[in-house]
């Protein structure tokens, strides 16, 4: 597994919260193991205690993401590093459950999970991750979506640095409000161009 995958965990902290929308979707010990996926050791060991910490780390991820979408890129870089000083995590280096076509390990890295609770271990994981990403493709690849009031972050694999849309719905709902925004100013100009001529006829041309 490539360590830059691990940035889909913090993807997914972050985009539990909509702050513009007033909703929080992580109220529950059940939603933080979601966060996981069904086969991680580190989800069992969730408890309520857990909830308040993810949020906290949820909040200082966020800010990574808004500095970057703001393009603070050094902001962003700083702040990632609180984390990985906070939260260090334990690479190692696996490969006995994934075998090439010859039944030999595929080796590659791994975080492996010696943290004390749910919360270290999971934010370990989102602050390498970003780290891996920011520094394999640039900060500039982390965003927030521009489809107001949406926020949610996302992670730009374009080939050409032109995503701006965490999902293709937000990517139409944004397009789709844009063009009736055009055809009100066309609207608008037109109308106050029909003034303007009639304004301009003499009383004796009437």
């Amino acid at each position: 597994m490539e360590l830059a995958h691990y940035s889909d965990f913090a993807v997914r902290l972050v985009n539990t919260e909509e702050p513009a929308r007033g909703k929080d979707s992580l109220t529950s010990v059940e939603v933080v193991r979601e966060l996981f996926g069904a086969a991680s050791q580190m989800a069992r060991r969730v408890t309520e205690a857990d909830l308040p910490r993810f949020r906290a780390v949820r909040t200082r991820l966020r800010a990574v993401f808004a500095l970057a979408d703001e393009g603070d890129h050094t902001g962003a870089v700083d702040l990632l590093n609180s984390l990985l000083l906070e939260f260090p995590v334990s690479p190692q280096i696996s490969g006995h459950d994934i075998l090439d076509e010859d039944g030999r390990p595929r080796w590659h890295m791994h975080l492996a999970d010696h943290s004390s609770n749910a919360t270290t271990g999971y934010a370990a994981i989102c602050a390498m991750g970003l780290a891996f990403h920011l520094t394999g493709f640039g900060a500039d690849r982390l965003g927030l979506c521009q489809a107001p009031p949406c926020r949610n972050a996302y992670l730009d694999t374009s080939t050409n640095r032109s995503r701006r849309y965490c999902s293709d719905r937000c990517a139409t709902r944004a397009n789709v409000a844009a063009y009736r925004a055009r055809k009100r100013l066309e609207a608008d100009r037109t109308g106050r161009t029909a003034e303007n001529i009639q304004e301009s006829v003499t009383p004796g041309d009437r």
